[in-house]
């Protein structure tokens, strides 16, 4: 008794201690939040606290009959029987600038269907805007709640310049519950971006150019129809990083659609022979065999039908008729081989860019759109059932750099938060990156030559 007594005379100093480090690192991580971050601290104690007390309300216990081991070696053979047991989930509680992320338990007759039941009651009792509930492994769910709306929240993205571990993750914002959304470009021949003027298509290309850009992996062209010259468009600080860029002339666009063609049936004749495979996927793209991005801005501006007589005219028909064929080319036949088209308009009703080419790309997102039939032009039919997530409702200047797109893991559509990527860091990745940009068309030359191989060698691609 003496030693115990003893131990206890250095558990107290011990515990008072460790409390004592834990309230002075909460303190500092409270300090050192933003505004946002502390609310959602403060709120993140109040989940805790009222939890039990909650659950029991919402209906998220279960009552245990049966009782527990401790219960049943002191129970007296002639005395009452243990009272039932009210078992409560078990959660951890993680705050962050939007809200809380709670990950609970489940219990028998209290799963994932239960809590998803009481979201709107945990979104009452926790302040929050809304909360969603989704599986998070066996025996676990995880509840986010929102406090604030990260959809109608401006945020801005600062590129860190430096290279993508995965060059075929696309990092496109968050959605509603402010989890970080992001696309797979592997085995994507094609993306679709729609959306009114201003209302952030743009913005989320520059994004991608300056994410992507300090990979030697990604070579990047553009066409751009709304200018003529690249100092006159939204690109101008981004051109150093692109290996071509034409502007809205049909012949330059014609001729730069002809050059990457080429490119797909050289690669398309040497990737078994260079890269030991038949999908280019499989070893991911290098220095050597780049992923080749073709930008498409205005698209429409490349494949209109011109109607008239004259010769003019029937000129630019013929052209705008071609530049569709072969980009019709690039998406249908270039994913195999690392070749991926972004293809940028108001609206991708047919008119303006021609459902051969729409319909074969895997990726389409929506920012705000004016008409329905825009809305289902760029994201399928199916989005008249989920007319909450229509980029009809996207009108509002709060949502400007909001998107909608189908999500591969997700049932219906999800709205995007975009960050807004200022000139002046979009300038100074061009710059700081400007070293690694080169000609797809020269890096297969190197490549051959390395192997032993040359163009002559190959086989006929007429065949």
């Amino acid at each position: 008794m003496e030693a115990i007594a003893g131990y206890a005379s250095y558990a107290l100093p011990i515990a008072t201690a460790l409390v004592g480090v834990w309230l002075l690192v909460t303190v500092v991580r409270y300090v050192r939040a933003d505004r946002g971050t502390r609310v959602s601290m403060r709120q993140a104690v109040r989940v805790r606290w009222g939890w039990v007390r909650l659950a029991r309300m919402a209906g998220l216990t279960v009552t245990d009959k049966t009782p527990g081991l401790l219960a049943q070696i002191t129970a007296q053979k002639d005395g009452p029987a243990p009272a039932p047991r009210v078992l409560t989930p078990r959660i951890k509680v993680k705050p962050d600038r939007f809200g809380v992320i709670v990950r609970a338990r489940t219990l028998p007759q209290v799963g994932l269907e239960e809590y998803q039941k009481s979201a709107r009651f945990l979104a009452d009792a926790w302040r929050c805007t809304r909360v969603s509930v989704l599986p998070d492994g066996p025996g676990r769910v995880v509840i986010r709640g929102v406090r604030s709306d990260p959809l109608t929240t401006p945020t801005e993205h600062r590129p860190t310049g430096r290279p993508l571990a995965d060059v075929a993750r696309w990092e496109l914002g968050v959605d509603e519950y402010a989890a970080q959304v992001c696309v797979s470009l592997a085995n994507v021949p094609g993306v679709t971006v729609a959306g009114t003027p201003g209302a952030g298509k743009t913005s989320a290309v520059n994004k991608f150019v300056c994410d992507f850009a300090p990979s030697p992996a990604v070579q990047i062209a553009t066409a751009d129809g709304k200018v003529s010259r690249a100092s006159e468009g939204d690109y101008a600080d981004l051109i150093k990083r692109m290996f071509a860029f034409c502007g809205d002339d049909l012949d330059e666009a014609n001729a730069l659609f002809k050059r990457l063609v080429e490119l797909r049936k050289r690669r398309s004749a040497t990737i078994r022979g260079v890269l030991g495979v038949k999908n280019m996927w499989h070893v991911g793209p290098s220095p050597k065999w780049p992923l080749t991005v073709l930008i498409i801005d205005e698209a429409h501006t490349f494949f209109r039908e011109y109607k008239g007589s004259d010769a003019e005219t029937k000129r630019l028909a013929a052209l705008t008729a071609e530049n569709a064929r072969l980009v019709e080319d690039l998406v249908k036949k270039g994913r195999s081989v690392g070749m991926l088209v972004i293809l940028i308009s108001q609206k991708t009703t047919g008119d303006a860019l021609p459902t051969f080419i729409r319909d074969v790309c895997p990726v389409g997102l929506s920012f705000a759109q004016k008409t329905v039939e825009a809305a289902v032009a760029a994201l399928g039919d199916d989005i008249r059932n989920w007319p909450d997530a229509s980029p009809v409702t996207l009108q509002d200047p709060a949502y400007v750099g909001v998107a909608v797109m189908a999500m591969q893991s997700r049932p219906g559509y999800t709205r995007i938060r975009t960050p807004y990527v200022s000139d002046a860091a979009a300038a100074r990745v061009a710059e700081d990156t400007s070293h690694l940009t080169a000609d797809p068309d020269l890096c297969l030359d190197a490549l051959l030559h390395s192997t032993g191989r040359t163009t002559k060698t190959l086989p006929s691609l007429t065949k």
